[in-house]
């Protein structure tokens, strides 16, 4: 044999040997890898030719290689098999490795080495002798069969994680696989006949394992309390609880989904929540949309509380009020409510609404944060309390991404639409009838980041208004026919068109007339159910005679102070005053035909009496509370302090404050303030406060509110009805 491999087949044998030792993992300096006398005495043992005069060799030979160590005095003893036990990487413990996981370079400079390894060992095999050779091809059958282990392992994991089985949490936003940090070089061993496991190596493990068991909840803990980091993917407390189970997918076989629907919007493995949805697949649609998820029977003998009829009989609007409350910034994503998804990023970014958030987000990482928020920040409970607090009517704002998206939209489409489905299901449980609000049109109808997207309207105006408005025609369509199922002929009463379209911007006849093509439509796919139009901000008195020749029309109009320069500065006293005598005396006049519309709700209303809650103004904005508010239209830029007048300096931290810290006076005054409001819209056909919660923003929540002593225990049960006359408030300071 020519070259380098021309010598006696006994060195190379040990050559070949010590190739197969691994090198320490993480690219740590190289040691020797010369076999010392322990290590080949060992293998002696396993091969069953330890004798006496073998290590009498093994001792003449030690002598030997000392002397021929780079580095190694000769009279320096090897290691003894105690001491490299303790310093064999094999031995380190998962999370010395785990906590400093190798960087993309790293696996790739890994991968290569193992790969040279891996030729020159088959090169290297054919100097071996018959028996050398055959306890390699053992080891490298053990080796592979660990290996295939360990592959089945992270196979089983990907199937549970992708099938909604395991935990997951949200921490920063980005939804993090507890569990999936795989470590290397623990299964197998580096040479036969040595142990893969002593007592100390077990005992570091078992410690390991109950840091991580203590430190990983500590450390999820304190990423949610301090908001997280950039990604804008971090919830707040509204969108903490358990983690669902999904059981009801144990009884499915992941086999049923046609190959078509999986890893769709259709395939239940891939939903995060699947408490109360059937998860059997069906591929059936109505209208064009899936019916995936729904229970083939209901009920609807419940009623939401001894005052109101169940939903099989008849609500006699009109003459009983409506006391119904919003789910807002749910399925449509509103910044003041859910602040937590804007506030970790920084202004020049320019993440302001749900447009700009799902396309920084991405579509995966959106889909994935969006539906967590679905599952999280309404769920079925909160429906229950709603009940209990004595609502009777729910308004459940949703945007047109929930039936479909267009080309360039960032939006996460469809899987709201399953949330919808679920709440409607939950509102009949509980005895309460529904008020639909397509809240967010294509081309946004007003500009406002309520809308999805903040800025200009492209809806029946720009380039794309004529199409964004016949969008919105085809989904009222699909919407409308497959609302007018049997199911929904009790609990869904009224379906809202338009919200909040910007009528003082847009032309009103061509609003009208688009109203009047919606209603038909409607109509026409055989809902009966009321319709909603808004007043478009233009007054209650202009919509006197308008849309005669539609039937069942409600007129709906959102009622806040706070919004209006004019208004924000009325000294407390006046704010009520003005609910009891203004608001009243305008819902008497458009409730009536022969003075106004008709039936008219007020849909939206808080007991706020500053504009000062976070991001309610938009995002990187001030307020006209503390004239903060410039805009490039001089009829609502507000430059200077609009609390009112000599009343000291205005600020907002304390209507930002915690309620504990609420003067009990301030707290007279704020129930008072919405006893007022509901008095006053009750004059009309009812009201839908705004909102059921939020992360933050007390009192824009009925929850939060009711809570912390402000707001009614039971819609009914109040001691002010504007019948009696309005305290002066005197000891009460009006600059917060």
């Amino acid at each position: 044999m020519a070259g380098p491999h021309n010598r006696d087949a006994k060195p190379d044998r040990e050559r070949v040997r010590r190739s197969h030792h691994r090198p320490r993992e993480g690219g740590g300096a190289r040691r020797d890898t010369r076999d010392t006398p322990e290590i080949q005495a060992s293998r002696d043992v396993q091969d069953g030719r330890r004798d006496t005069k073998a290590l009498d060799r093994r001792e003449r030979r030690e002598k030997r290689v000392s002397r021929d160590i780079p580095g190694r005095s000769p009279r320096q003893k090897p290691r003894s098999p105690e001491r490299r036990r303790r310093i064999d990487p094999s031995s380190f413990t998962s999370s010395e490795r785990s906590s400093n996981p190798l960087s993309f370079d790293s696996l790739a400079k890994l991968d290569a080495h193992n790969e040279k390894t891996s030729r020159r060992t088959q090169e290297q095999e054919q100097l071996l002798a018959p028996g050398d050779k055959d306890r390699g091809h053992e080891r490298q059958r053990k080796e592979k069969v660990t290996s295939g282990r360990v592959l089945k392992d992270k196979a089983k994991h990907r199937r549970k994680s992708d099938h909604g089985k395991e935990k997951r949490r949200v921490v920063s936003g980005p939804l993090a696989e507890e569990g999936n940090v795989r470590t290397r070089g623990g299964y197998v061993a580096e040479e036969s006949g040595k142990k893969r496991f002593g007592r100390k190596c077990w005992i570091s493990v078992l410690v390991v394992v109950l840091l991580l068991v203590i430190l990983i909840p500590v450390g999820v803990y304190a990423s949610k309390k301090n908001g997280g980091g950039g990604g804008g993917g971090s919830v707040g407390s509204s969108d903490d609880g358990p983690e669902p189970a999904n059981e009801n997918l144990k009884n499915v076989n992941e086999n049923d989904i046609p190959a078509a629907a999986k890893n769709t919007y259709l395939d239940p493995f891939t939903w995060y929540d699947t408490k109360d949805f059937n998860v059997t697949y069906t591929p059936e649609t109505i209208g064009g949309l899936p019916v995936m998820g729904l229970d083939s029977k209901w009920d609807d003998s419940t009623r939401a509380n001894p005052n109101v009829p169940p939903l099989d009989k008849e609500w006699i609007y009109g003459t009983m009020p409506i006391r119904g409350v919003n789910v807002g910034g749910w399925l449509s994503i509103e910044p003041f409510i859910t602040p937590s998804y804007f506030e970790s990023y920084k202004p020049n970014q320019g993440i302001i609404d749900e447009y700009t958030l799902t396309r920084e987000l991405g579509p995966q990482k959106a889909a994935k944060t969006l539906e967590r928020h679905y599952s999280m920040f309404i769920k079925e409970e909160d429906f229950k309390q709603i009940q209990a607090a004595g609502f009777d009517h729910v308004r459940i704002p949703f945007s047109y991404w929930a039936v479909t998206t267009y080309p360039g939209d960032p939006y996460v489409p469809k899987i709201s639409w399953r949330y919808l489905l679920r709440a409607i299901e939950y509102c009949r449980k509980y005895g309460l009838r529904v008020n639909l609000d397509l809240h967010g049109l294509p081309g946004s109808q007003n500009g406002w980041n309520h809308s999805g997207r903040l800025g200009p309207i492209g809806w029946l105006n720009g380039t794309d208004g004529a199409l964004n408005a016949q969008r919105s025609l085809d989904i009222h369509l699909q919407m409308s026919t497959f609302f007018a199922q049997p199911r929904y002929k009790n609990v869904i009463t009224i379906y809202g068109l338009a919200n909040e379209p910007k009528m003082i911007a847009l032309p009103t006849a061509a609003v009208l007339e688009w109203e009047s093509k919606a209603a038909a439509i409607v109509r026409k796919s055989g809902m009966q159910q009321y319709l909603v139009v808004g007043d478009g901000f233009l007054g209650l008195s202009k919509w006197k005679g308008q849309l005669s020749d539609v039937q069942n029309v409600i007129l709906d109009v959102h009622q806040y102070t706070i919004f209006n320069k004019n208004q924000i500065n009325f000294p407390h006293q006046k704010k009520i005053q003005y609910a009891c005598q203004g608001w009243t005396e305008q819902m008497k006049e458009s409730v009536s035909v022969a003075t106004g519309f008709g039936p008219t709700i007020c849909g939206e209303w808080s007991q706020a009496d500053t504009d000062c809650a976070l991001y309610l103004n938009n995002i990187n904005t001030g307020s006209r509370w503390e004239g903060t508010l410039p805009t490039d239209d001089p009829t609502t830029s507000v430059t200077t302090p609009r609390c009112p007048p000599d009343s000291g300096t205005c600020s907002c931290d304390k209507a930002n404050a915690d309620p504990s810290s609420y003067s009990e006076e301030y707290k007279q005054w704020l129930m008072m303030y919405a006893e007022a409001q509901m008095a006053s819209f009750e004059a009309g056909w009812g009201w839908f406060y705004w909102t059921w919660a939020t992360e933050s923003a007390t009192q824009w929540s009925w929850k939060a509110g009711m809570a912390a002593g402000i707001l009614p225990k039971k819609t009914w049960q109040r001691d002010f009805n504007c019948t009696a006359n309005v305290p002066d408030f005197k000891d009460l300071p009006e600059n917060y």
